[in-house]
């Protein structure tokens, strides 16, 4: 059976002057001749996203769209109408954002973070902005310190919300990013703390201890990379520090202080030189 609104791999049945017809158990259908690769031949298995058109027949393609169903995206409306917005997802039919599923009105241009499934209703695929609902009613099963994929889903008063781990809610406060963040954006992040409510806290950088070794070592590459001083120390603005090292101003102080006890750094109002190899 097809699945509609993902990837499957199907073989060329046989070919017509506007394209080829891949078979399926669900019938023959269309890969138009712009996306068909080059040398391929009857009896060959492609790998082809399948999705309806714009007279909503199924169609195949080679073009990789932005989201599959089941996924979640931040998407740019093209265009909006009185039943709802169109967005941009990299296949040449927009996926369709009705006025129902949507949080708050969008303007063309805007970013919107969305979930895309299969409307059981019309068997279409479509995409809804209010993705919370579609996060699974389970517990974060890791603990404090554990390292986790986010997704940035939305920017709000207190700081960004973001998807943990393609599953679970999380918050990464304002005053804890040092770097600009977008939506869709997929930084590797760390658990600070897990709410009573089951949503986690989230930190860009390790936590603790972990956190400072693992910034000493970063700072003496650094050094060694750039022959052994870097324009930085503890009187550096944070924007410069993170642009270099990654890091906030709070944990390079951390991680300065532990190398220049170890005798392994020199330093001056303006710049930090390395003294010695561990």
């Amino acid at each position: 059976m097809l699945a509609l609104g993902d990837y499957n791999e199907l073989e060329v049945a046989r070919a017509v002057d506007f394209g080829l017809y891949l078979t399926s158990d669900d019938g023959d259908l269309l890969l138009p001749i712009k996306y068909v690769p080059e040398g391929t031949q009857i009896g060959d298995r492609l790998r082809v996203f399948v999705y309806r058109d714009s007279e909503d027949r199924l169609i195949a393609t080679t073009l990789e769209p932005l989201a599959r169903v089941g996924e979640f995206a931040a998407l740019t409306v093209r265009d909006v109408s009185s039943n709802g917005a169109f967005l941009e997802w990299g296949l040449e039919k927009d996926l369709f954002l009705p006025y129902r599923n949507q949080r708050q009105a969008l303007r063309v241009g805007q970013r919107a973070t969305v979930y895309v499934y299969l409307d059981e209703n019309s068997d279409r695929i479509v995409a809804s902005s209010k993705w919370e609902k579609y996060l699974p009613q389970a517990d974060f099963p890791g603990k404090a310190g554990d390292q986790v994929e986010l997704f940035v889903a939305q920017d709000t008063d207190l700081g960004y919300t973001v998807i943990v781990n393609g599953a679970y809610l999380g918050l990464v406060y304002h005053n804890e990013v040092f770097r600009p963040l977008r939506l869709g954006d997929k930084p590797t992040g760390y658990v600070r703390q897990i709410r009573p409510d089951g949503k986690l806290d989230i930190s860009l950088q390790k936590v603790g201890y972990d956190e400072a070794l693992d910034a000493t070592e970063t700072i003496l590459t650094a050094l060694r990379a750039s022959g052994g001083a870097l324009p930085l120390s503890d009187k550096s603005e944070p924007d410069d520090i993170y642009r270099r090292l990654g890091m906030s101003k709070k944990v390079f102080k951390k991680a300065l202080g532990t190398l220049y006890k170890r005798g392994l750094v020199q330093l001056a109002p303006d710049e930090t030189r390395l003294l010695g190899q561990e």
